[in-house]
């Protein structure tokens, strides 16, 4: 494709989001961003510093001084905080279960949405998140709001963390799942929804790699 658009992929928590659009952005030649990855890197370190999550002028006055690096990895992408490699430790059940209230934020979510609009600016990139194709990128060529049901993105959560090596209960993380579409979805700033001109994609009964070629596939009538 000589034409290079901004994807966005939007979509509730363990829908494949990630996974999928790692996929397409290595096929299509893409940069991948992941928002989330910069949300929960911000939560690893609220949380490392002790601060309730709940109140945002704390944690927003962690921005200044804090540095979250992208950069393409064995996996996809490698998360630097600070300097730290945190690919792997923003993944674990307490960081996951508190960034629905980091990235609630007012701060929080002005300074990370004009970072991922800068990142963005230049096109070919695949960018997912919960609000990339509402407030992040609302003019992106391809807007695809990505779902799964609530039983199925618990049963993939349950493989990664197992994968992983962490400890995994598939009901507890069904019912943090439904916990975090509520708060997600009921967000004063931001919150989840489906944009108009959002193409609805259903991976429930779909493999990734389906999943990613009906993107494509998208894509190409976009630039064809």
């Amino acid at each position: 494709m000589d034409m290079k658009i901004r994807i966005a992929i939007d979509g509730p928590a363990a829908a494949g989001k990630s996974t999928i659009a790692k996929l397409v952005a290595g096929r299509l030649g893409y940069t991948y961003i992941d928002t989330g990855a910069m949300y929960r890197a911000l939560t690893y370190k609220a949380l490392q510093a002790g601060i309730d999550l709940e109140k945002a002028g704390e944690v927003e006055a962690l921005l200044p001084g804090t540095q979250i690096i992208l950069e393409p990895g064995a996996d996809g992408q490698t998360v630097l905080l600070d300097g730290e490699d945190v690919t792997a430790v923003i993944r674990t059940a307490p960081v996951t279960n508190g960034v629905s209230a980091v990235s609630a934020h007012a701060g929080v979510r002005a300074y990370m949405v004009a970072e991922q609009r800068r990142m963005a600016r230049e096109g070919g990139v695949v960018m997912d998140g919960r609000d990339i194709g509402t407030a992040v990128i609302p003019d992106a060529e391809l807007k695809v709001f990505m779902t799964a049901s609530v039983e199925e993105r618990a049963r993939r959560r349950h493989l990664e963390n197992l994968a992983r090596g962490f400890d995994s209960d598939p009901e507890q993380l069904a019912r943090e799942i439904a916990l975090r579409d509520k708060k997600d979805s009921e967000r004063k700033v931001s919150p989840l929804i489906r944009a108009e001109d959002a193409v609805l994609l259903d991976t429930t009964d779909m493999s990734i790699e389906e999943a990613a070629d009906a993107i494509i596939g998208l894509a190409g009538k976009k630039v064809g």
